[in-house]
C-alpha cells in the first residue's frame, strides 16, 4: 500500500531522471460550435447508427414511436404521457425481470452537436434499463443543445445526479473479427425524438 512518503520519493525520483523538462502549455477553452446545432446533432446520430426525428407541432410522440417500432410488445416507461408503454420499470423489483423487453423510453436532460451523445441522469428505478432493452428512444428537449463536450461537462458539473450517462447511438464494437457489430452492450437502436 502506498503511504504520502513512498508517492513523495517516486515523484521526485521521476523530477531527477527527467531530461529535456517542458511548459504546461496554454490550454483553450475555445471549441468548435456549430451554426445549426439540431442539424448537426441528427447528422452524427445517423453516422453513429442512430436516427433522430423531430417532432412536428401536433404529432403525437406515441405514434411517432409506434410508427418507428411497430414490431415492439414490451415497451418499458415511466415517463407521462407515453401510452404506448405496456409497463412502468419502476414497478419492476427485480431488474433482470427487464430482460426481454423490446423498447424503452426515456428522457434525457441535453445533447451534444458534435458527437450526438445524450445525457441520460438515472430517472428510473434500474439503471439497467438504459442498457437492457432491444431499442432505446430518448425523449429530448430540441432546444437544449450544446455544441460540444466542453460545455456538456460544465452542464453535468451543475447537476445533482446520482448516476448519468452519456449515449450516442446505438451500442456497437468491432472488437471481434474487425466486424462492426450493434447492440453489444447495450440497445441495438436508439431513436431520439427531439420535441
Amino acid at each position: 500500500m502506498m503511504n504520502e512518503d513512498s508517492k513523495n520519493l517516486i515523484l521526485e525520483r521521476i523530477r531527477n531522471h527527467t531530461g529535456e523538462r517542458y511548459e504546461m502549455p496554454e490550454i483553450s477553452l475555445e471549441a468548435i460550435t456549430y451554426a445549426d446545432p439540431l442539424a448537426t446533432f441528427s447528422e452524427v446520430l445517423a453516422q453513429a447508427g442512430g436516427k433522430a426525428v423531430v417532432l412536428g407541432e401536433n404529432e403525437d410522440v406515441n405514434e411517432v414511436i409506434r410508427r418507428e417500432f411497430p414490431e415492439a410488445v414490451r415497451i418499458a416507461s415511466n415517463l407521462d404521457g407515453i401510452t404506448c408503454a405496456t409497463f412502468n420499470p419502476d414497478d419492476v423489483e427485480d431488474p433482470r425481470e427487464l430482460n426481454g423487453t423490446d423498447l424503452s423510453v426515456v428522457e434525457g436532460s441535453f445533447g451534444v452537436a458534435e458527437n450526438a451523445a445524450v445525457w441520460l441522469p438515472c430517472q428510473v428505478r434500474h439503471k439497467g434499463l438504459y442498457f437492457i432493452s432491444n431499442a432505446l428512444v430518448i425523449l429530448l428537449d430540441k432546444t437544449r443543445l450544446v455544441n460540444n463536450m466542453n460545455e456538456a461537462y460544465r452542464l453535468v458539473a451543475g447537476m445533482d445526479y446520482g448516476y448519468g450517462v452519456f449515449m450516442s447511438g446505438p451500442s456497437k464494437t468491432a472488437d471481434i473479427e474487425q466486424a462492426l457489430v450493434f447492440g453489444a452492450h447495450g440497445p441495438i437502436q436508439v431513436l431520439v425524438i427531439l420535441r
